[in-house]
């Protein structure tokens, strides 16, 4: 039975102790699920659509039923999913709340690249969806679990991240004592290319100077990655630094970004923030956002401070100069 072991002193805080094994139980059940690939069932055939009318794959409802009756009985009293249109009560008595992305990247899932599992914990208020209609600012546990090369959990419970690597020969996740920092020195970043005429312009500007590279006003050369998952993205991050970049955009259904702010933003966020990061929408901070609806999208930009302030003064440019492709933005010099 998985569960998590920390090392002596640094136990994890006893609220959420039954929570967290559900959690790594069904991630080490789905971890071997997903190893399988073709030799198991087709987890990436397309099944129907979620609430959000994005189509939904076998493993995301697999990965929502197996959640879902794993944390009955814990002290999860409420379960928001991505895949569900409706907050669900799990345990009366419970005393949390827990939002959830029972499995992120699920386009990646027949091309065996990195997905993952995204989840925020709260207090529990006596109305279901009105606990999730506050600010991040009121989670007290976030992390998400990486199905890759290693299944890993990175979580934080408030005070600094906290890295667990799943064993497969008894499915046990044990700490690792390096928990990762997001470094300030990566020449990174992640954004998806092919979008690039529907940006904002202060995002187009802040990509030119970047592909700019050396000649340009930044001064240096970068490196593009994108992996289309969230959970390898942040995890890429989280291990050697860079910034990622979701912007909202002028293409139909975008215009609020298209990344879920209460399954998948707010939880990231406040894990970034705890790893020395920063995470915005590109001008305002994420964990002071507050969704007007459960499935409520945001952009998201995060990453280190430095990159991510950088990204925030794009905005403030005057439109002439933000314009100008590769233009000699000095402020921005290095």
């Amino acid at each position: 039975m998985a569960q998590m072991i920390a090392p002596t002193g640094a136990q994890i805080p006893t609220a959420l102790t039954d929570v967290m094994d559900a959690l790594c139980r069904v991630s080490a059940s789905l971890s071997d699920t997903i190893s399988q690939g073709a030799l198991g069932n087709q987890l990436g055939v397309d099944v129907g659509g979620n609430a959000d009318g994005d189509t939904q794959k076998a493993l995301d409802v697999m990965a929502d039923e197996a959640f879902a009756a794993a944390l009955k009985g814990s002290a999860i009293r409420w379960y928001a999913s991505e895949e569900q249109e409706e907050v669900v009560e799990l345990n009366p008595k419970g005393d949390l709340a827990l939002a959830i992305d029972p499995l992120d990247g699920s386009s990646n899932i027949d091309v065996n690249v990195s997905i993952g599992t995204i989840f925020g914990i709260q207090p529990a208020l006596d109305e279901g969806e009105a606990t999730f209609l506050r600010a991040g600012e009121h989670l007290i546990a976030s992390g998400y679990f990486v199905y890759g090369p290693q299944t890993a959990l990175i979580v934080t419970f408030g005070a600094g991240v906290r890295l667990f690597v799943m064993d497969r020969s008894d499915g046990v996740f044990h700490e690792v004592a390096d928990a990762p920092s997001i470094p300030d020195t990566a020449q990174e970043y992640a954004i998806n290319a092919s979008n690039y005429r529907h940006w904002p312009q202060p995002i187009r500007a802040y990509i030119d100077d970047c592909i700019a590279g050396a000649d340009g006003p930044r001064g240096k050369n970068f490196n593009m990655r994108w992996v289309a998952s969230l959970v390898a993205e942040t995890h890429r991050i989280m291990t050697r630094g860079g910034i990622f970049l979701y912007p909202s955009d002028d293409r139909e259904g975008y215009s609020a970004g298209r990344l879920r702010l209460v399954y998948e933003c707010a939880p990231i966020a406040f894990l970034v923030e705890q790893a020395g990061g920063k995470a915005t929408t590109g001008t305002e901070r994420i964990l002071n956002r507050v969704p007007e609806k459960l499935h409520a999208r945001t952009p998201l930009v995060f990453g280190s401070v430095e990159k991510v302030d950088r990204v925030m003064s794009y905005y403030d440019l005057p439109d002439q100069e933000a314009a100008a492709l590769f233009g000699n933005r000095g402020l921005f010099r290095a």
